[in-house]
């Protein structure tokens, strides 16, 4: 990929590029926490974007998609978003780094990718390996922790898309075989070393992407918000469901009504999940850290009601098949993928059986993604 997006800008724009990387990433366990500044578990993967970038003396900036086969120029000076567009990324973070004063000069800037399903992050990577470029590019000093909460609020305000802390700061912040134990209310990490041993992660791509997604996300956003004002009353320093101990689940259930208690219950619940995974893999102990997974996908299932009936499909056919340690859905929901723990020998066994079976039940040909721990977003 690397050596490809360099020929395809030398052959565009005539000039020598720098090359910057920045990966997508992957969730271990902590879904729909980090709105509440709960705790989440990310890691870095080695697949990504790269980015080629280099001045060109114009006030233009002249932008090229491998990916689309799709050139875009717009002026330094004046732009602004363009709805659905792919250029939205770039232009929202050269937008966020001249509002913190940063000057710019034209450049031409071409990309590719290999970030092979949806909900590993493809927008974040982007927008992160364009930071890192025009860091590079125009000798800033800017922190790895600006590049991130540039690239968050020009997805907020350029792409439209609300994202949370985590899959920027993962890109950007990721290490090899290490996973990131996120704290999205200071947003600081701790780096957790990760080792599977005869283990490796797999995802499965269930290819499906249900519409009500993105309304589901906003009710759910809402009756979280709705829950901390009512216990509240009880719990008067609680700004988020993060400040409610899990101890105190029982008492939460007598105070709120019975269509809100299942929401907060998982947040309580999975920030818990979170702290216990982390320990279970410093300490080595992949049986605690799968039932772990387990546990998370039941919550998302049944109380958070964020799955669909492919993905627990997927999820609890695999807890019945031997080697799989554990399963559960990753991202927001309602489609996309699940990340699984399988042993090494039981890892062509375990493909050839979900296909069969996901293919059978859906008519639906699932895709296997292995995934490692890598580094983060860097120049090359």
């Amino acid at each position: 990929m690397k050596d490809k997006i360099a020929q395809t800008f030398r052959k565009l724009f005539g000039s020598e590029p720098i090359l910057a990387f920045a990966p997508g990433r992957i969730n271990l366990i902590g879904e729909h926490t980090d709105y509440q500044d709960g705790l989440v578990f990310p890691a870095a993967i080695e697949q990504g974007i790269w980015v080629a970038i280099q001045k060109n003396g114009l006030s233009s900036c002249r932008l090229y998609s491998e990916d689309y086969e799709e050139e875009f120029v717009f002026d330094i000076t004046s732009f602004s978003p363009k709805k659905g567009h792919w250029a939205n990324y770039t232009m929202g973070v050269i937008s966020q780094f001249q509002q913190a004063g940063y000057k710019f000069e034209g450049f031409d800037l071409a990309f590719v990718g290999n970030i092979p399903a949806s909900g590993l992050s493809s927008s974040a990577a982007l927008s992160v390996a364009i930071g890192t470029a025009l860091t590079a590019l125009f000798n800033l000093t800017i922190t790895k922790k600006s590049i991130v909460l540039y690239a968050q609020k020009a997805e907020h305000l350029f792409a439209g898309v609300k994202c949370g802390i985590m899959d920027p700061y993962a890109s950007a912040f990721g290490v090899k075989d290490r996973a990131l134990l996120l704290d999205c209310r200071t947003n600081t990490h701790f780096e957790v070393e990760v080792d599977f041993g005869d283990h490796s992660l797999i995802l499965i791509n269930s290819k499906v992407k249900h519409s009500l997604a993105d309304s589901a996300y906003n009710r759910r956003r809402e009756a979280c918000e709705a829950s901390v004002k009512i216990l509240q009353g009880t719990f008067p320093e609680a700004t988020t469901l993060r400040d409610i101990p899990v101890n105190d689940i029982e008492k939460v259930q007598q105070l709120l009504p019975s269509d809100l208690f299942p929401k907060a219950k998982h947040v309580i619940t999975e920030i818990e999940r979170v702290n216990l995974a982390s320990k279970a893999l410093h300490a080595g102990d992949l049986t605690v850290f799968g039932n772990l997974l387990k546990e998370s996908h039941r919550s998302l299932s049944e109380d958070f009601e964020v799955s669909c009936v492919e993905l627990d499909f997927l999820a609890e056919e695999s807890w019945k098949l031997p080697g799989v340690i554990g399963s559960r859905i990753m991202g927001g929901g309602f489609g996309g993928c699940t990340i699984n723990l399988v042993a090494n020998s039981e890892l062509k066994s375990f493909q050839a059986t979900m296909l069969a079976a996901y293919k059978e039940k859906f008519d639906i040909e699932a895709d296997f993604i292995p995934v490692e721990l890598s580094e983060g977003a860097r120049i090359l």
